[in-house]
Parts: C-alpha cells; sequence; structure tokens
C-alpha cells in the first residue's frame, strides 16, 4: 500500500480553481518532492493531505485513511514540520520535546531525538535564546518525537547555513533508512536532487513533470556548452559533448580563434525545474 494516493484533486478558492484535477502516489519508505513557485499550489495539497484544509473534489488516501474525516489515531502516525511555527519561548530544549512526547502512544526518547537534529549542546537552552537554523532544529524533533510513520517537511531547512543543511540532509536520510516515508517540499533544487527518490512539479495547479531526478534529467539534454561568437552567446545542448567539443575546438584552431568564454554545463534538476515553469513565470 502506498503511504499517499492523490487522484483528481481539486481545490478553488473564491471561483478560481488552484488545483486542476492533481494526482501523484508516494510509496512507503521513498522520500517524494513536491515543487514548484509559490502560488502553484505545494502549501495547499500538503494541507489537504495533513487533514488541515477541505478538497473539493478527488481522492485522497494517507496511510491507508482519508486525513479529511480521519480522527486522532491518524494525527499520531504522522508528523509535520511547518514553514513556522510558534512554541513556549521560556521553556528550554529538552522540556519542549518531552512536553510534545507526551502527546503521542509510542514516542521516541527526547534524548534521543535531540541528538539526531544535531540540538545536543542547546539541550537546556530556553527556545528564546535558539538562532533561526536551531529553531528549524527544533521543529524537525517536535515532529519525530512522537515516531511517525509518514512525515511532512515543509521548507524544512529554510535559514539553515551551509553545514546545517547538510547534516539536516543526513537526518532525512536516516530516517528514510528506518523505513519512513518522507514528503518534503523545498526551493532548493540541488535538496531534492540529493534526497528524493521521487520528484513532482507542479506548475499553476497542475503536476507537469514527475519522475526520479535521474528520470527527469534524461528527458533533456544533459550537457550544454556555450560560447560567445561575434559578441553573441552560442548555446548548445547535446548528449555527446566530447564529440561536439572536439568539433567546436577543431574549426576553432583552424580558423586560428579563440572560443571566448567556453564553458560546459552538466544539466541538474534546477534547469529542468526552471524549463517546466518558465511557461508561468512568463
Amino acid at each position: 500500500m502506498s503511504a499517499i494516493a492523490v487522484s483528481g484533486l481539486r481545490k478553488s478558492y473564491g471561483g478560481r480553481e488552484v488545483l486542476h484535477a492533481v494526482s501523484f502516489t508516494v510509496e512507503t519508505g521513498e522520500v517524494f518532492a513536491l515543487l514548484g513557485p509559490n502560488g502553484a499550489g505545494k502549501t495547499t495539497t500538503v494541507e489537504i493531505l495533513e487533514g488541515y484544509r477541505a478538497r473539493d473534489d478527488g481522492d485522497v488516501q494517507v496511510l491507508g485513511e482519508d486525513p479529511g474525516r480521519a480522527g486522532s489515531s491518524y494525527r499520531a502516525r504522522i508528523g509535520i514540520v511547518l514553514q513556522s511555527s510558534a512554541v513556549y519561548p521560556l521553556l528550554s530544549v529538552q522540556e519542549i520535546v518531552a512536553l510534545f512526547a507526551g502527546y503521542y502512544p509510542s514516542p521516541r526518547r527526547p534524548d534521543e531525538v535531540i541528538e539526531l537534529v544535531g540540538l545536543g549542546l542547546q539541550r537546556d537552552a530556553r527556545v528564546r535564546t535558539l538562532s533561526g537554523g536551531q529553531l528549524r532544529r527544533l521543529d524537525l524533533a517536535l515532529a519525530l518525537v512522537g515516531d511517525p510513520e509518514l512525515v511532512f517537511l515543509d521548507e524544512p531547512t529554510t535559514g539553515f547555513d551551509p553545514a546545517a543543511r547538510r547534516q539536516a540532509w543526513e537526518t532525512i536520510r536516516d530516517l528514510r533508512s528506518l523505513g519512513k516515508s518522507i514528503l518534503l517540499t523545498t526551493h532548493y533544487m540541488e535538496e531534492a536532487q540529493r534526497l528524493a527518490d521521487r520528484v513532482a512539479i507542479l506548475r499553476a495547479g497542475e503536476i507537469v513533470g514527475t519522475g526520479s531526478p535521474r528520470e527527469l534529467l534524461s528527458g533533456h539534454a544533459s550537457v550544454e556548452i556555450r560560447y560567445r561568437r561575434n559578441g553573441s552567446e552560442v548555446v548548445l545542448a547535446t548528449e555527446e559533448p566530447t564529440r561536439v567539443l572536439h568539433e567546436l575546438t577543431a574549426q576553432a584552431l583552424a580558423d586560428g580563434v579563440e572560443l571566448e568564454g567556453l564553458e560546459v554545463h552538466r544539466r541538474t534538476l534546477e534547469d529542468v525545474y526552471l524549463d517546466l515553469t518558465r511557461e508561468e513565470a512568463e
């Protein structure tokens, strides 16, 4: 059974449809990234899956239940990291994690979770003294302390410095190795490419691309060669960069000229994302 199964999901606000028959699945034990520009419908989709927003049409199953009708037993099986949250500022990290652990029937040990998210040195610090990145780690700890089967990570590394972001990635990989299912939203394409087993890209309420990062990249020329000729930039997309470079440089040598601004760029998920969402931006 899939961790999440969505079919024909629709949602409108004030007569404007913001989700148009969205369909996708998240398999048990995988990291699935839902990507898209601001306003594409990511937050609405995630809130429907979490059970916090009603849908207009379509079928949604999360851990075998309809989140729009599920009760407290369902909520004990999921963990959520919101884009922003507010917790008791005068409690210590240890106290707030222990408090949240008490809300669940079979929580993980608070000390274990605090170490897992990299807050061991801040265990006794008051929440109000934490930096922005440390607060995001605390959000992650609160989502994990209930030992959920499925974790919703909504922009989980916003505000992290590069070292903290890499540590968070390792935590997410650890969760996957434990068999947890993860739905990730992020604006960091490198994050999605490194972590996600599969990706869905939303544009204006519709999914315009889905598959593993490798599959999405395979549908586009993998390498771009750029150079300047007569003051204009030339861009060549190719699957055979060695051959194309050989032909270009041989011709340049024969003509006795330099290939100005020569660059070889291997395409990334970010390039595919920009291609698929460019129409909306225009």
